[in-house]
Parts: structure tokens; sequence; C-alpha cells
């Protein structure tokens, strides 16, 4: 079968769909790399991957890259699903024939509710997606194939769930770079937190942390961390600056690369001597001797989930990592040289007036590189969405608005939904306008023409952002 491998088309600088966690229009340009699609494209012969929002590509023109296709997989998420299966129908009144399948977090999470949503959708994979596609394309009965929920005359049938991974399965799967390489235009990628171009991929799979808000552990990729081995990772690395000569960065996006301490140990030694600069994902709770080994290794920057200032809120969530833990990490980092990209939630269950500006002062405290606030979104599948509707809390089921910023969907008795939404800029604000904060960044401008071009091009978008989001008013009414 001739597959396309879509992250279909969806709202301007939207970053929701096959690689990003944050499923929304972002403040500033941002894209993720579809590895998730690659997986399994890497597998199929005469196979495409296209990555509509990074490409500009609207509707029409991947409309008709699928009228050849005998099947086109989709990786959908909940804020984009409804445009996702206008786009599907669009593919099956052009290619009756085609055979259109949907992955992702939404699907696995709703597999019945979203096959009925639209009659264009003649599967759904669940959880991990790259074996069940494979069998698909080789012919299997469906009927045979786990993972998989599916329409067949008229009725909706939903196969047993498959086992995951092992350690195993991840060495023996093709490598994913390869294939960004064959259908990807790596500069047309960017992290606000990376240096520029930087290139993704995944050591790992799944997270052992309970975060009650998490949309991929608990619905995707489990609680049991799932790794390559650290030769394995090396071999891929190795071959990374052939591919992308420009590269200047590695992101290594497994949900908490530092969840196997031993592990993220090895791999840093064995970079270190191919001096390449990485960062990734990490937890506010690694041993300081841990982070010397990680820096001598290349890593540059972490990406720290503080969440909320409040431990009370850390609780509720299920976080397991204190306040005070996360100061005597972010203090390790800040002296052995360590950057950090903080990222907090606000509306998460227990949130206040007080609690947001504890958060805010917490984060000025940490004081980290760069900072990401985002909307306590209670995706299908999580602890957080059942606590939400059980409580009476979810206020809309409208995650994004047409835009594709994000909607404040909760409300609490004592804290408005309107109250959540403001409390975003106010926090973004009172972090970024401080005179210290302005004061490094004169310095780095100053230093580097290339630093003063992505700062005044970030602080423009940044901007605008916020005054796009405000004109959209995504509380909900």
């Amino acid at each position: 079968m001739r597959t396309l491998f879509l992250n279909p088309p969806s709202y301007d600088d939207f970053d929701g769909g096959a690689g990003s966690r944050y499923q929304a229009t972002r403040e500033v340009w941002s894209f993720w790399y579809p590895t998730w699609l690659c997986y399994p494209a890497a597998m199929i012969p005469d196979s495409k991957v296209v990555d509509a929002p990074p490409e500009g590509l609207t509707q029409e023109q991947v409309v008709a890259m699928a009228a050849d296709r005998d099947l086109v997989l989709l990786h959908t998420s909940t804020p984009s699903f409804r445009l996702d299966c206008r786009t599907a129908q669009m593919m099956k009144d052009v290619n009756p024939s085609c055979v259109i399948g949907f992955a992702g977090g939404h699907v696995t999470a709703e597999p019945e509710a979203s096959l009925r949503a639209s009659e264009a959708i003649d599967f759904v994979t669940r959880k991990e997606m790259d074996r069940p596609v494979v069998e698909i394309v080789e012919g299997r009965d469906w009927a045979d194939v786990p993972g998989i929920s599916y329409r067949k005359n008229g009725a909706i049938h939903h196969n047993p769930d498959r086992l995951p991974l092992t350690n195993a399965d991840l060495d023996s799967l093709p490598f994913v770079t390869p294939i960004y390489h064959r259908d990807l235009d790596y500069l047309k990628y960017n992290s606000p937190y990376c240096q520029y171009p930087y290139v993704s991929l995944y050591t790992g799979r799944g997270c052992p942390a309970r975060c009650t808000f998490c949309l991929w552990p608990q619905v995707t990729t489990g609680h049991n961390y799932r790794v390559r081995s650290a030769e394995n990772v090396l071999e891929e690395v190795r071959e990374m600056p052939k591919l992308f000569p420009q590269m200047k960065e590695i992101f290594f996006d497994d949900d908490t690369f530092t969840a196997d301490p031993p592990r993220a140990r090895k791999i840093a030694e064995l970079l270190a001597p191919l001096g390449l600069c990485w960062s990734t994902n990490s937890r506010a709770n690694v041993d300081r001797d841990t982070l010397k080994i990680l820096k001598d290794g290349g890593l540059r920057l972490f990406v720290i989930g503080y969440e909320s200032g409040s431990d009370a809120i850390l609780k509720n969530i299920k976080k397991g990592v204190s306040t005070e833990r996360a100061r005597r990490f972010t203090r390790d980092c800040h002296d052995i040289g360590i950057l950090i990209h903080g990222t907090f939630i606000v509306g998460l269950p227990g949130e206040t007036l007080q609690t947001i500006e504890e958060s805010i002062r917490f984060a000025r405290e940490m004081n980290p590189e760069t900072l990401q606030v985002s909307l306590a979104s209670p995706y299908p599948g999580t602890e957080f969405f059942r606590y939400v509707q059980d409580g009476g809390f979810l206020v809309d089921s409208v995650y994004n608005d047409e835009s594709g910023y994000q909607r404040c969907t909760v409300s609490y008795p004592n804290l408005s939904s309107e109250e959540i939404f403001d409390a975003v800029e106010r926090f973004y604000r009172q972090y970024y306008f401080r005179p210290s904060y302005i004061f490094k960044s004169v310095k780095k401008m100053v230093k580097s023409r290339d630093e003063r071009k992505r700062l005044l091009r970030e602080a423009g978008e940044f901007f605008t952002t916020m005054k796009k989001r405000r004109e959209g008013s995504g509380a909900a009414a």
C-alpha cells in the first residue's frame, strides 16, 4: 500500500500534532518533528511523511497529495480533531478507495467517539502506532491486528490492546533521522529554547512520573520508561552531523531523559568525544554528580516542568518533586552552568489567585533562561480530565479557538476561567519585564548579532500573540 503519513494542516503556527506536547498556537515560532510518524514510515517501502504545519501546506494541497495513495495515516490531537476530520473527509471525497487512519492521544483515549465523529475515518491506532500500521500495510486481516479500533460493515470493533514495545524492540526499530533527511526540511523546525537549527529524537518512551495532567504517559506511552541502549543512541547521533550539516543542537525528547540516571550518564559519556551540543527534558530532582557528568558530555539545557510554586498544588497533581527539591536542583544547575527552560501551568487543582502569585514569585526565584506558561488543559484519558469532569469544573469542551490559541476550559468555585486565562499574560509580563532579565537580554544582543535578531523577532512575535490572544477572549463563557 502506498502510504502517506500526515501531520495535517491546522491553525497558523499551531504545533499540537505529531510531535508536540503543547497543543496550541505558539507564542513564538516553534515546530517539533513528527517523530511518531517517522518510525512506521521507516518500515514501509514507498512511504512518504508530510508535515503540513511547518511547510505551510493547505488542506487542498495535502488532499492532492493523497489522491493517489492507498493509505493515509493522520496524527491528530484533541484541539485539532474536528479540523482533521474535515481534512480526512476531503481526502475521501477525492479518493474514495483510500484507507484513512488516525493516530494520537485523542483517538487512543476516545476510539469509539472518534470513529463515530467521521465516517471518513476507517481505523484508529491506540497507543503506539508503529507495529499496527505496518501490519495493516502488509495486508493482515484487521481483526488480527492488536491495538486498533476500526469500522467494518457499519459496525465499530475494538481489538485488544497491543503489548508495549520492549527495550529490545526499541533497539530494533529503524532510525528516524534518515526519514527526516528524506522527507523533511530541518531548517523549517525551531524551538525557542534550542539553538537553531536543532533536530529532536527519542531515546526512550514512557515516564515513571504520575503527573495527573500529563497526556502522553497516561494515554499513549505508559509509565514504564522503556529505553534504547546507549550504544544504539550513539550510533544514530554519530551520523546526524552528516545528515544535517548546519545542526547546532540535538534535543532528546524523552518525557524524562533522566528517569534512569545510570543510563543518562552512560549516554553523556559516549557522546562526550563527539563534541555535540544537546538538551533534554528532566525532572527537578537530578543529583549534582549526575548533572556534572551530563554537562561534561555536552548537555546545554534542561526543560523542567516546575508547574507551580505551591507545594499544595504539586501534591494535588502528584508531581513528586517539592519546591524545596526544585530549589536545590536549580541551584546546582546554575552552579554547574546548565541552562533551564522552565514550564508552568495555571489552573491546576487547588489554584487560587494567591497560588498564581506564589508561582510567579517562584519562577522569578528559579530564574530560568526562558519560560513557558500554559493553561491547564484536561485532555481526555488523563486523571485531570476525570477530576474536572466529576467535579463539574469542565466548562467548555472546545480546547482552542478558531486561531488555535488555548481556551481556558476549567473554572473553579473560587477562581473563574477568565481569571485563569488572564493570569498567563500577567505571569509572562512579571517574569520577562524585570530589569534584571531585560539587562541580561541586552547583554546577549550586544555580544551576538544572531542573538539580537532572534530576541527581537521573538519579542515581536510574543506581543503579537498576546494581542491576538486577548482579542480571541479564550476564557470559557
